[in-house]
């Protein structure tokens, strides 16, 4: 098989690139080689590439900048994904998209299912889901992964701001109102590595048995304040020293910001375990290597 991976400077498709590799050949498409802001240039560089699947985490996901960057969000988030998805439907192609919590409207306290309805808060969300429906409207073989909550021990992430954060103030102001399952950058590469190890034939009859999309994030819920403090009681038991005292919850209207956030991004993953045969890891426990790299970093 010959993977194409876009976004390979994010947290997933970093990820993607070390978890991948053995199960074909990677193609590796950073913003030079593959660019969302020009959709016109993209069928030529699938025609050379030639990929017989197509891995795309590469996204605009400045959530509050969205909202003041609409065409470019639109046209990375939107536009893009339905070009490569036209590409790929017109050559049996199995296309993976990332999409997100945020086409939802994050009321109530049930966990989202796939069935449900979309109906985003903001800019950012507006064009993920434009995404989302241009795959769809390509045809083909297509898979829309949607996640939440993603960090890793790299990039710029929840992570590593409370890591630093943490070593620099005595209190921290964490939002405990808003609910999710914090997702490590790695849980979704391991999981999208087990989905593509299985050749090109079973990954279109999962595409068809899944009906395009599937909810994959971490087990379990949590609040931003507490995965804060299980990040700050992480790294303090790993030996860096930290000089926060405090994390101390509040809710989101003490903490306004350009775009609003959801309050429920809970997601359903029954249809991964059904489908796919994966049971994702409990946020804890995919929250503890990367604890460990981030540690041995500031040690």
């Amino acid at each position: 098989m010959r993977i194409l991976v876009t976004g390979i400077t994010g947290q997933v498709g970093g990820a993607l690139l070390s978890c991948l590799e053995g199960t074909g050949t990677i193609l590796a498409a950073d913003r030079k080689i593959l660019d969302l802001t020009k959709p016109l240039s993209i069928p030529g560089v699938l025609d050379r590439l030639r990929p017989d699947v197509i891995v795309n985490p590469a996204a605009y996901t400045a959530v509050d900048k969205a909202e003041d960057e609409r065409e470019l969000a639109t046209c990375v988030n939107g536009t893009a994904p339905g070009v490569i998805a036209h590409w790929a439907a017109t050559r049996a192609v199995p296309l993976i998209h990332f999409s997100t919590d945020y086409v939802f409207s994050g009321l109530g306290e049930r966990a989202w299912s796939e069935d449900d309805e979309p109906h985003p808060l903001g800019v950012y969300g507006a064009t993920k889901l434009a995404g989302e429906n241009a795959v769809r409207a390509a045809g083909g073989y297509f898979l829309i992964v949607r996640t939440s909550w993603v960090y890793a021990a790299h990039g710029k992430n929840f992570l590593r701001t409370i890591g630093r954060l943490a070593r620099e103030r005595e209190e921290l102001r964490i939002i405990a109102d808003q609910i999710g399952a914090p997702t490590s950058a790695a849980l979704i590469a391991d999981a999208l590595t087990t989905i593509v190890a299985g050749g090109v034939e079973n990954l279109r009859m999962w595409c068809t048995q899944a009906e395009g999309l599937v909810h994959l994030a971490a087990s379990g819920e949590t609040s931003w304040h507490g995965f804060a403090c299980a990040i700050v009681d992480g790294l303090r038991s790993r030996g860096p020293q930290l000089t926060v005292q405090r994390v101390i919850p509040i809710r989101s209207d003490e903490y306004p910001t350009r775009a609003k956030r959801p309050h429920n991004s809970r997601l359903d993953l029954k249809r991964l375990q059904k489908v796919f045969g994966i049971t994702p890891q409990h946020w804890k426990s995919a929250l503890a290597p990367e604890l460990d790299r981030l540690a041995q970093e500031v040690l």
